[in-house]
């Protein structure tokens, strides 16, 4: 068994807690994950995430996990922060509410993984299958009912990294997640029930 290969069997996931900051600051790297985004995205009006792009939206999100809120996941190989996962009650990303194509499927209380961010060395290994079952596990050890999920189902075999931060429609699949509704070409709305 190789090194890479070991350490993907024996990869850890831990919620991102104030101790845990810097950890998320090391793997998310001087961009925030992509573009100054530091898991903004989903939490704020599209004005507002632009005017605070960068440092800000990194202190807004510090802001949250010093506030005792666990705003995701962390993976780990071998100790070291390799991949990122944001999963909360649906109330938490406002954004989504505001969209057309991923409004409320209907009224059931659920929670949603909106991003994903692996360290490029670990990408395309199945780390995202990985971090969507501890964030099911995650969601039920806090009630939840239903994990949701609003990945890309891309059009072509090959979809730039920065476009899939929502996940890829088969990595939720391979997770048990199964479509529920689709208004849109490319973003199905996707769900794990949690059996009681």
């Amino acid at each position: 068994m190789s090194t890479e290969t070991a350490s993907l069997a024996s990869l850890e996931f831990r919620r991102v807690t104030a101790e845990r900051w810097d950890d998320l600051v090391s793997l998310f790297g001087p961009r925030g994950a992509c573009g100054g985004c530091w898991c903004m995205w989903w939490r704020l009006k599209q004005s507002q995430f632009e005017k605070q792009k960068g440092e800000e939206n990194k202190r807004a999100l510090k802001r949250i996990v010093d506030s005792d809120e666990v705003p995701g996941l962390l993976a780990y190989a071998d100790e070291q922060p390799i991949g990122w996962c944001s999963v909360a009650p649906r109330e938490a990303f406002p954004r989504l509410g505001r969209s057309r194509i991923l409004k409320r499927v209907d009224d059931q209380p659920v929670w949603s993984v909106v991003c994903f961010f692996v360290d490029k060395s670990f990408r395309r290994r199945g780390v995202a299958v990985r971090l969507l079952g501890a964030a099911v596990e995650h969601a039920k050890k806090h009630g939840a009912k239903i994990v949701e999920g609003y990945p890309v189902e891309p059009r072509t075999a090959s979809t730039p990294d920065a476009f899939a931060f929502t996940g890829l429609a088969s990595a939720f699949r391979k997770a048990g997640f199964v479509e529920v509704l689709r208004r849109s070409d490319t973003r199905p709305i996707m769900r794990y029930h949690i059996a009681e």
